[in-house]
Protein backbone atom coordinates (compact mmCIF):
# COMPACT_ATOMS: atom_id res chain seq x y z
CA UNK A 1 0.00 0.00 0.00
CA UNK A 2 2.95 2.66 0.52
CA UNK A 3 4.08 1.93 -3.15
CA UNK A 4 0.81 2.19 -4.20
CA UNK A 5 0.12 5.48 -1.96
CA UNK A 6 3.89 6.58 -3.30
CA UNK A 7 2.78 6.08 -6.59
CA UNK A 8 -0.21 7.96 -6.37
CA UNK A 9 2.00 11.18 -4.63
CA UNK A 10 4.84 10.89 -7.60
CA UNK A 11 2.00 10.46 -10.67
CA UNK A 12 -0.02 12.99 -9.47
CA UNK A 13 3.15 15.32 -9.12
CA UNK A 14 4.13 14.57 -13.06
CA UNK A 15 0.66 14.84 -14.30
CA UNK A 16 0.37 18.26 -13.05
CA UNK A 17 4.17 19.09 -14.59
CA UNK A 18 2.69 17.67 -17.62
CA UNK A 19 -0.32 19.79 -18.32
CA UNK A 20 1.93 22.74 -17.53
CA UNK A 21 4.39 21.85 -20.24
CA UNK A 22 2.08 20.37 -22.74
CA UNK A 23 -0.58 23.75 -22.34
CA UNK A 24 2.80 25.81 -23.78
CA UNK A 25 3.26 22.98 -26.38
CA UNK A 26 0.05 22.37 -27.69
CA UNK A 27 0.24 26.01 -29.30
CA UNK A 28 3.65 26.47 -30.24
CA UNK A 29 4.91 22.74 -31.30
CA UNK A 30 8.34 23.15 -30.01
CA UNK A 31 10.20 22.05 -26.73
CA UNK A 32 10.10 24.35 -24.23
CA UNK A 33 13.45 23.13 -22.35
CA UNK A 34 13.23 26.34 -20.26
CA UNK A 35 10.12 24.93 -18.70
CA UNK A 36 12.37 23.33 -16.38
CA UNK A 37 14.41 26.09 -15.09
CA UNK A 38 10.71 28.31 -14.85
CA UNK A 39 9.57 24.84 -12.71
CA UNK A 40 12.72 25.40 -10.63
CA UNK A 41 12.44 29.33 -10.19
CA UNK A 42 8.68 28.24 -9.11
CA UNK A 43 10.11 26.79 -5.59
CA UNK A 44 12.75 29.13 -4.95
CA UNK A 45 10.04 32.23 -5.37
CA UNK A 46 8.27 30.13 -2.92
CA UNK A 47 11.23 30.60 -0.86
CA UNK A 48 12.30 34.00 -1.15
CA UNK A 49 8.21 34.94 -0.10
CA UNK A 50 7.98 32.07 2.58
CA UNK A 51 11.34 31.93 4.48
CA UNK A 52 13.33 35.12 3.24
CA UNK A 53 10.23 37.24 3.76
CA UNK A 54 8.25 35.40 5.68
CA UNK A 55 5.11 35.23 4.57
CA UNK A 56 2.78 33.20 5.43
CA UNK A 57 1.60 29.85 3.06
CA UNK A 58 -1.68 31.31 2.02
CA UNK A 59 0.06 34.70 1.16
CA UNK A 60 2.99 33.31 -0.20
CA UNK A 61 1.85 30.53 -2.91
CA UNK A 62 -0.68 32.88 -4.71
CA UNK A 63 2.07 35.49 -5.28
CA UNK A 64 5.02 32.72 -5.74
CA UNK A 65 2.71 31.29 -8.29
CA UNK A 66 1.85 34.64 -10.09
CA UNK A 67 5.34 35.36 -10.15
CA UNK A 68 6.29 32.16 -12.17
CA UNK A 69 3.77 32.90 -14.40
CA UNK A 70 4.87 36.07 -15.25
CA UNK A 71 8.58 34.56 -15.65
CA UNK A 72 7.03 32.53 -18.12
CA UNK A 73 4.70 35.34 -20.15
CA UNK A 74 8.28 37.58 -20.00
CA UNK A 75 10.24 34.47 -21.77
CA UNK A 76 7.57 34.47 -24.35
CA UNK A 77 7.31 38.21 -24.92
CA UNK A 78 10.94 39.05 -24.74
CA UNK A 79 12.41 36.06 -26.38
CA UNK A 80 10.34 33.59 -28.29
CA UNK A 81 7.92 36.34 -29.88
CA UNK A 82 10.53 37.76 -31.42
CA UNK A 83 12.30 34.78 -33.15
CA UNK A 84 8.76 33.48 -34.36
CA UNK A 85 8.30 36.71 -35.99
CA UNK A 86 11.72 36.45 -37.95
CA UNK A 87 10.32 32.74 -39.06
CA UNK A 88 12.94 31.32 -36.85
CA UNK A 89 12.85 27.27 -37.19
CA UNK A 90 11.83 24.72 -34.36
CA UNK A 91 15.88 24.32 -34.07
CA UNK A 92 16.31 27.71 -33.55
CA UNK A 93 13.75 28.20 -31.04
CA UNK A 94 15.20 24.61 -29.54
CA UNK A 95 18.31 25.91 -29.25
CA UNK A 96 17.14 29.38 -27.65
CA UNK A 97 15.59 27.32 -24.85
CA UNK A 98 18.05 25.37 -24.09
CA UNK A 99 19.94 28.73 -23.99
CA UNK A 100 17.34 29.68 -21.61
CA UNK A 101 17.40 26.76 -19.30
CA UNK A 102 21.37 27.02 -18.36
CA UNK A 103 20.57 30.75 -18.24
CA UNK A 104 18.04 30.65 -15.75
CA UNK A 105 19.62 28.11 -13.37
CA UNK A 106 22.60 28.79 -13.39
CA UNK A 107 21.11 32.31 -12.36
CA UNK A 108 19.84 30.27 -8.83
CA UNK A 109 23.02 28.95 -8.47
CA UNK A 110 24.89 32.09 -8.18
CA UNK A 111 21.98 33.77 -6.21
CA UNK A 112 21.06 31.42 -3.70
CA UNK A 113 23.72 28.47 -4.07
CA UNK A 114 23.59 24.76 -4.73
CA UNK A 115 23.11 23.31 -1.48
CA UNK A 116 19.34 21.59 -1.23
CA UNK A 117 17.48 24.04 0.66
CA UNK A 118 14.00 23.28 2.98
CA UNK A 119 10.83 25.03 2.27
CA UNK A 120 8.61 24.68 5.44
CA UNK A 121 5.24 25.54 6.10
CA UNK A 122 4.92 24.39 9.95
CA UNK A 123 6.59 22.16 12.10
CA UNK A 124 7.12 18.09 10.97
CA UNK A 125 4.06 16.16 11.34
CA UNK A 126 3.46 12.72 11.65
CA UNK A 127 1.87 11.05 8.23
CA UNK A 128 -2.05 10.10 8.19
CA UNK A 129 -2.67 6.71 8.31
CA UNK A 130 -4.74 5.26 5.62
CA UNK A 131 -5.01 1.33 4.61
CA UNK A 132 -1.80 0.51 6.38
CA UNK A 133 0.60 3.48 4.25
CA UNK A 134 1.21 6.92 5.63
CA UNK A 135 0.89 10.25 3.78
CA UNK A 136 1.30 13.94 5.37
CA UNK A 137 -1.04 16.60 4.72
CA UNK A 138 1.62 17.89 2.43
CA UNK A 139 1.61 15.11 -0.27
CA UNK A 140 -2.64 15.23 0.03
CA UNK A 141 -2.47 18.92 -1.03
CA UNK A 142 -0.07 17.26 -4.12
CA UNK A 143 -2.52 14.53 -5.26
CA UNK A 144 -5.68 17.39 -4.61
CA UNK A 145 -3.69 20.38 -6.75
CA UNK A 146 -3.12 17.78 -9.60
CA UNK A 147 -6.68 17.03 -9.84
CA UNK A 148 -7.99 20.35 -9.15
CA UNK A 149 -5.68 21.78 -11.78
CA UNK A 150 -6.52 19.44 -14.29
CA UNK A 151 -10.32 19.90 -13.74
CA UNK A 152 -9.95 23.50 -14.28
CA UNK A 153 -7.55 22.98 -17.18
CA UNK A 154 -10.38 21.00 -18.78
CA UNK A 155 -13.30 23.33 -18.32
CA UNK A 156 -10.80 26.39 -19.28
CA UNK A 157 -10.24 24.44 -22.78
CA UNK A 158 -13.65 23.54 -23.43
CA UNK A 159 -15.75 26.10 -22.44
CA UNK A 160 -14.24 29.13 -22.81
CA UNK A 161 -13.33 31.57 -25.26
CA UNK A 162 -9.40 31.42 -24.51
CA UNK A 163 -9.60 27.97 -24.68
CA UNK A 164 -11.66 27.42 -27.82
CA UNK A 165 -8.79 29.61 -29.70
CA UNK A 166 -6.03 27.86 -27.50
CA UNK A 167 -7.36 24.82 -29.44
CA UNK A 168 -7.68 26.50 -32.52
CA UNK A 169 -3.95 27.37 -32.85
CA UNK A 170 -3.26 23.81 -31.78
CA UNK A 171 -4.95 22.61 -34.57
CA UNK A 172 -4.34 25.16 -37.42
CA UNK A 173 -2.59 28.48 -36.94
CA UNK A 174 -3.15 29.36 -40.09
CA UNK A 175 -6.73 28.98 -40.19
CA UNK A 176 -7.71 30.19 -36.51
CA UNK A 177 -5.94 33.57 -37.85
CA UNK A 178 -7.80 33.67 -40.99
CA UNK A 179 -10.84 33.59 -38.33
CA UNK A 180 -9.24 36.02 -36.72
CA UNK A 181 -8.01 34.48 -33.64
CA UNK A 182 -4.83 36.59 -32.31
CA UNK A 183 -2.11 33.79 -31.97
CA UNK A 184 0.48 35.96 -30.47
CA UNK A 185 -2.01 36.64 -27.49
CA UNK A 186 -2.82 32.87 -27.15
CA UNK A 187 0.76 31.75 -27.02
CA UNK A 188 1.10 34.59 -24.13
CA UNK A 189 -1.57 33.29 -22.43
CA UNK A 190 -1.07 29.71 -22.80
CA UNK A 191 2.98 30.33 -21.44
CA UNK A 192 1.31 32.50 -18.62
CA UNK A 193 -0.94 29.76 -17.64
CA UNK A 194 1.43 26.73 -17.85
CA UNK A 195 3.72 28.47 -16.28
CA UNK A 196 1.49 29.36 -13.09
CA UNK A 197 1.06 25.66 -12.83
CA UNK A 198 4.23 24.54 -12.96
CA UNK A 199 4.90 26.86 -10.31
CA UNK A 200 2.51 25.43 -8.12
CA UNK A 201 3.76 21.72 -8.82
CA UNK A 202 7.31 23.21 -7.83
CA UNK A 203 6.32 24.63 -4.43
CA UNK A 204 4.54 21.78 -3.78
CA UNK A 205 7.33 19.64 -4.41
CA UNK A 206 9.91 21.79 -2.79
CA UNK A 207 7.43 21.55 0.27
CA UNK A 208 7.34 17.86 0.56
CA UNK A 209 11.06 17.39 -0.60
CA UNK A 210 13.19 20.10 -0.61
CA UNK A 211 14.53 22.24 -3.54
CA UNK A 212 17.67 22.19 -5.33
CA UNK A 213 18.96 24.31 -8.79
CA UNK A 214 18.92 21.59 -10.95
CA UNK A 215 15.31 20.36 -9.54
CA UNK A 216 13.79 21.28 -12.93
CA UNK A 217 15.31 18.90 -15.42
CA UNK A 218 14.05 15.41 -13.81
CA UNK A 219 11.07 17.21 -13.55
CA UNK A 220 10.55 17.95 -17.00
CA UNK A 221 11.36 14.70 -17.95
CA UNK A 222 9.13 13.12 -15.94
CA UNK A 223 6.33 15.59 -17.08
CA UNK A 224 7.36 15.11 -20.71
CA UNK A 225 7.11 11.34 -20.77
CA UNK A 226 3.68 11.34 -18.74
CA UNK A 227 3.00 13.70 -21.85
CA UNK A 228 3.80 11.26 -24.38
CA UNK A 229 2.45 8.08 -22.98
CA UNK A 230 -1.20 10.02 -22.33
CA UNK A 231 -1.56 11.62 -25.42
CA UNK A 232 -0.12 15.17 -26.04
CA UNK A 233 -3.96 16.66 -27.28
CA UNK A 234 -5.78 14.99 -24.50
CA UNK A 235 -6.28 16.35 -21.02
CA UNK A 236 -7.65 13.35 -19.54
CA UNK A 237 -4.35 11.40 -21.00
CA UNK A 238 -1.87 12.92 -19.51
CA UNK A 239 -3.59 13.32 -16.24
CA UNK A 240 -3.45 8.95 -16.79
CA UNK A 241 -0.34 9.01 -17.91
CA UNK A 242 0.90 10.90 -15.20
CA UNK A 243 -0.34 8.28 -12.34
CA UNK A 244 0.61 5.13 -14.96
CA UNK A 245 4.09 6.78 -15.07
CA UNK A 246 4.16 7.36 -11.00
CA UNK A 247 2.83 3.64 -10.25
CA UNK A 248 5.43 2.33 -12.51
CA UNK A 249 8.26 3.39 -10.96
CA UNK A 250 7.20 2.86 -7.41
CA UNK A 251 6.06 -0.42 -7.99
CA UNK A 252 9.03 -1.22 -10.05
CA UNK A 253 11.04 0.01 -6.69
CA UNK A 254 9.10 -2.65 -4.86
CA UNK A 255 10.40 -5.37 -6.89
CA UNK A 256 14.03 -4.04 -8.80
CA UNK A 257 15.20 -1.40 -6.28
CA UNK A 258 15.07 2.46 -6.47
CA UNK A 259 18.35 2.56 -9.21
CA UNK A 260 15.67 1.67 -11.95
CA UNK A 261 13.37 4.23 -11.39
CA UNK A 262 14.29 6.40 -14.05
CA UNK A 263 14.84 3.47 -16.55
CA UNK A 264 11.39 2.00 -15.90
CA UNK A 265 10.17 5.55 -17.15
CA UNK A 266 11.70 5.86 -20.43
CA UNK A 267 11.31 1.71 -21.13
CA UNK A 268 7.82 2.47 -20.51
CA UNK A 269 8.50 5.98 -23.30
CA UNK A 270 10.16 3.85 -25.68
CA UNK A 271 6.84 1.21 -25.49
CA UNK A 272 4.89 3.83 -26.29
CA UNK A 273 7.13 5.18 -28.94
CA UNK A 274 7.28 2.28 -30.41
CA UNK A 275 3.54 0.66 -30.21
CA UNK A 276 1.57 3.60 -29.60
CA UNK A 277 3.43 7.09 -30.81
CA UNK A 278 -0.06 9.06 -29.79
CA UNK A 279 -0.58 7.99 -26.24
CA UNK A 280 -3.03 6.16 -24.61
CA UNK A 281 -5.88 8.76 -25.57
CA UNK A 282 -4.20 11.27 -28.04
CA UNK A 283 -5.34 10.22 -31.72
CA UNK A 284 -2.76 10.00 -34.67
CA UNK A 285 -3.34 13.06 -36.90
CA UNK A 286 -3.55 13.11 -40.42
CA UNK A 287 -3.24 16.05 -42.87
CA UNK A 288 -5.48 16.36 -45.78
CA UNK A 289 -3.35 17.44 -49.36
CA UNK A 290 -6.04 19.24 -52.12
Amino acid sequence: MQFLVNGLIAGSTYALIAISFALIYFPTRFFHFAHGAVFAWGAYFGYISVVMLKMPLWVALPLAVGMTAMLGAGLEVGIYRPLRRRRATGLVLLLASLGLYVVLQNLISLLFGDETKSLRAGEIVEGIALFGARITPIQLWIIFASFASFASVWAILKFTKFGKSLRAVASDPELALVHGVDSDRVILGAFTLGSGLAGLAAILVALDVDMTPTMGLNALMMGVVAMIVGGVGSVHGILIGGLLLGLAQHLGVWKIGSEWQDAIAFAILLMFVLFRPHGIMGRPTRKTVV
